[in-house]
């Protein structure tokens, strides 16, 4: 019975690995936190590189943007604000890598101003 359970531990926590490492896939800050069109901003974190980050969005919770990312490594993604963004303020998403991809909305937000 004790190694049925033990099995059965062993094979949840290898399906449910993925979701973990992604859970560990996480944006602190932004600069500049108010950026135009075409600008590149710098967002830092962890665990935000090429193997566990596949895309990174803009999101007002009901719109979501495809950012181009310029720049990646395991502590900062510098992006440029995509050109059919309306101003506004929007959170950062990232979309993991793996078997299992998840949207991850961040607690950081930017403002997208108007163009001059």
């Amino acid at each position: 019975m004790r190694v049925a359970f033990l099995v059965l531990g062993i094979a949840l926590a290898l399906v449910l690995a993925p979701a973990l490492a992604a859970q560990n896939c996480r944006i602190s800050s932004v600069q500049p936190d108010e950026a135009k069109i075409g600008d590149v901003v710098g967002a830092t974190g962890e665990s935000i590189d090429k193997a566990k980050v596949d895309e990174l969005y803009l999101t007002d919770g009901t719109n979501d943007f495809k950012v181009e990312i310029v720049e990646q490594s395991d502590t900062l993604i510098k992006f440029k604000v995509p050109e059919k963004i309306k101003p506004g303020r929007y959170s950062l998403m990232l979309k993991t890598k793996g078997p299992d991809p998840k949207l991850l909305e961040q607690p950081v937000k930017i403002t997208v101003n108007a163009a001059t």
